[in-house]
């Protein structure tokens, strides 16, 4: 292909398409480009697999070390398992274009999204996504696009498009809309409490933009001559859907409105009702329609049962207004709260349930030292808060194999993380770092914003002194032509068979955390704003349940938490209290039983169970970096004695000498004759010299002074 290169600018900021140049053997390939950050986005199809009856869609995002001029650590010296920041930019593609595949297609497609080069101040994530579109739509593969995402940030009282990473820093808003020419299909927000009309007015600011980029693609795609492909879906088999339709309409509907059932019973009675179909089917004639439906495809039977109830469900919905558990549109299921569950060594533990969702968050407290190193391409070097999100197999009553965290813990344990730290207090106030583990008991929907809620009550337990709690709820879909239906605080089967899944986080004050996924091709900002605004009384409602298990933070931390004591010293003196080989460091710690960490600006961490080892420790620090000055007193030891005077330490590692004639006030023939190795003096700091000699004298009985015994810090007293 012919290299073609296309420029969209918006508030002064640009974004350069290059196709033809890179990867001619994939499907179809881009160049992004911003500012100094490059990102290449490739998009290949395969044919189908036998047996498949989902869309095997596989996007990864890769990251290289070299586009930050930088070498891997470790062993081997090259890029290992990608971090979970890259993880969650992977999501971050696939969730807007995973919905714009048509439901039919079952061939093996694959993007891929490298960063080949990053300025440290323009985010890749947003152009890889807009580039998967473009890739996707130059491989010529069925898709109801064009797509585009950009990232909105709030600096004072203006949106900004594609801010820059110390814009975002400093900005109350991070959000990241995504569009089709159907309307929004995904919103993720981070955010400072902000009312949720301001939010409402960034994502209707953003998907202005949005269509404009997705014109851009149109335009191109014009002028290259290729059409957007949308295959012809196979031909279904009408005759087994409708003898499902005439056999199971009726029971189904009876099922659906017994609303006292639990998820359990529920499922188990739709369940019966397939096998009792399936076995009349088994008695039907070997030429019957039906039956050879079922015979040449064994997983027909069980997508058009689905179909079916989806249908009768969502029916019922729109048409009585009525949930499969007989709540009401914006009802919330019944919760219970509980904090201090857990005993002894844990910090700070909250159970929160809501219907059949149960979320147990404990919350432990760690030293500077646990920061995490984050070992990516992005500016941000350590984190200080936590939030991991296990989803064990017994918490939805199956058996499998446990593995390592996948991509949708990693994806809730970062929605949970982006909606609590807005509400922490700042570092310089609460020194701890902060891990959170929410472990999911059971799972009947929404268990992100259940892992919120939960967190914030182990927090509180926790004694961190939150500014506020946070509560959170997600909300459905349901849309049948031009009617739409929004339900609150969804279930399994609503979010299964439902349009929708949008989980809003924030205090009384305002947003904290937004995240919005789509099954269909797009929504107006105007439903997702009556979205947003109905979500408001479900949290408020979950947070006052929540502040009658525990109001405010407690005022005391766990007496097995560390007890932390911060303080700062001359950056120039980290050497000395570190030591050569990390001697005196090591010394402290063996000596006092504290953990000592100190940053790069001189601020020094003590921290220890025991109070009284954290100031021993801190006393020994001040004591290697006190700089004595002139007129100082100091109860010292004579260490060395010399025809002209004597050495003193007066301080660990610290000598000065008197010369004789300093001794006394009067003549002193020889140094013995007052002072002699291992005794104990008073000395005061006569001057430094140029060279930053200590010179001492023997202060009068008259100085007015308060004694400390060797090593402790000098008191102030007066001069002579």
């Amino acid at each position: 292909m012919q290299e073609i290169e296309r420029l969209i600018s918006f508030d002064g900021r640009d974004i350069r398409l290059t196709i033809g140049l890179l990867a001619p053997q994939a499907g179809g390939s881009v160049l992004m480009q911003a500012g100094d950050t490059a990102v290449l986005v490739t998009a290949t199809r395969s044919s189908g697999r036998e047996g498949i009856d989902f869309l095997p869609l596989l996007v990864d995002y890769e990251e290289r070390l070299y586009a930050a001029g930088r070498i891997p650590g470790g062993f081997l010296r090259r890029e290992g398992r990608p971090p979970e920041r890259a993880t969650l930019v992977s999501r971050l593609i696939d969730r807007p274009m995973r919905p714009l595949f048509p439901q039919w297609l079952r061939d093996d497609i694959q993007i891929v999204a490298t960063t080949l080069s990053m300025d440290e101040q323009v985010p890749p994530d947003v152009l890889a996504a807009t580039g998967a579109s473009v890739a996707v739509l130059m491989a010529q593969i069925p898709f109801n696009g064009p797509m585009a995402a950009v990232r909105v940030g709030l600096m004072g009282d203006d949106f900004i498009i594609n801010p820059t990473y110390h814009e975002m820093e400093n900005g109350d808003l991070d959000l990241v809309i995504a569009g089709s020419p159907d309307g929004v299909i995904m919103v993720e927000a981070g955010a400072n409490q902000l009312p949720e009309q301001d939010v409402i007015e960034a994502i209707d600011f953003g998907y202005e933009v949005v269509q404009d980029i997705i014109k851009t693609q149109q335009s191109w795609l014009d002028e290259l001559g290729l059409e957007i492909v949308k295959e012809a879906p196979p031909e279904p088999a009408p005759e087994l859907e409708n003898y499902l339709s005439e056999k199971a309409t009726a029971p189904i509907k009876e099922v659906l409105k017994q609303f006292d059932l639990t998820k359990t019973e529920r499922d188990n009675k739709l369940d019966a009702i397939k096998d009792d179909i399936a076995a009349t089917i088994e008695e039907l004639p070997e030429d019957d329609p039906v039956r050879e439906a079922v015979t040449i495809n064994a997983k027909a039977l069980g997508n058009t049962y689905k179909t079916v109830t989806k249908k009768l469900m969502r029916q019922q919905i729109v048409e009585e207004g009525v949930r499969v558990d007989g709540r009401k549109l914006d009802e919330v299921r019944p919760i219970r709260c509980q904090v201090g569950l857990l005993p002894r060594r844990v910090h700070g533990s909250g159970l929160f349930q809501r219907g059949l969702t149960q979320v147990l968050s404990i919350a432990t407290l760690g030293t500077p030292g646990d920061a995490q190193m984050m070992d990516d391409l992005h500016p941000e070097e350590e984190k200080r808060y936590l939030h991991h999100y296990n989803f064990p197999p017994y918490s939805v009553g199956e058996t499998r194999p446990m593995r390592s965290p996948g991509r949708r813990e990693i994806g809730h344990g970062a929605l949970a993380e982006r909606a609590l730290v807005p509400i922490l207090p700042p570092q310089e106030d609460f020194s701890y770092v902060i891990r959170v583990v929410s472990e999911v008991l059971s799972s009947n929907g929404s268990t992100s914003m259940g892992s919120v809620c939960g967190s914030t009550l182990a927090l509180m337990d926790a004694g961190v002194p939150i500014s506020k709690p946070v509560s959170g709820a997600a909300m459905g879909l349901i849309k049948e032509g031009d009617e739409v239906r929004i339900l609150t605080d969804i279930q399994g089967i609503e979010d299964f068979l439902g349009d929708m899944d949008f989980k809003v986080a924030g205090t009384d004050s305002g947003i904290t955390a937004l995240q919005m996924d789509m099954k269909i091709t797009g929504l107006s900002v105007d439903i997702i704003a009556n979205a947003i605004q109905q979500a408001r009384p479900a949290r408020l409602h979950i947070l006052e349940k929540m502040l009658e298990a525990i109001d405010k933070p407690r005022t005391e931390l766990s007496p097995f938490a560390p007890r932390l004591i911060s303080f700062k010293i001359d950056p120039e003196q980290i050497g000395a209290v570190i030591g050569p080989g990390g001697k005196k460091i090591k010394g402290i710690t063996e000596e006092t039983g504290a953990k000592v960490d100190i940053a790069d600006d001189g601020t020094v961490t003590v921290s220890a169970l025991e109070s009284e080892k954290a100031l021993k420790a801190k006393a020994l620090i001040e004591a290697i970096t006190h700089r004595p000055s002139a007129g100082d007193v100091y109860a010292g030891k004579v260490t060395r004695v010399i025809p002209i005077g004597a050495f003193v330490e007066f301080m660990p590692g610290q000598e000065g000498m008197i010369h004789i004639s300093q001794l006394a006030d009067y003549r002193v023939k020889k140094v013995e004759d007052e002072v002699n190795v291992g005794d104990d003096v008073i000395v005061k700091v006569r001057e430094i010299d140029s060279r930053g000699r200590i010179n001492l004298t023997r202060p009068s009985t008259s100085t007015p002074m308060r004694r400390r015994r060797l090593g402790r810090l000098p008191l102030p007293c007066s001069r002579q």
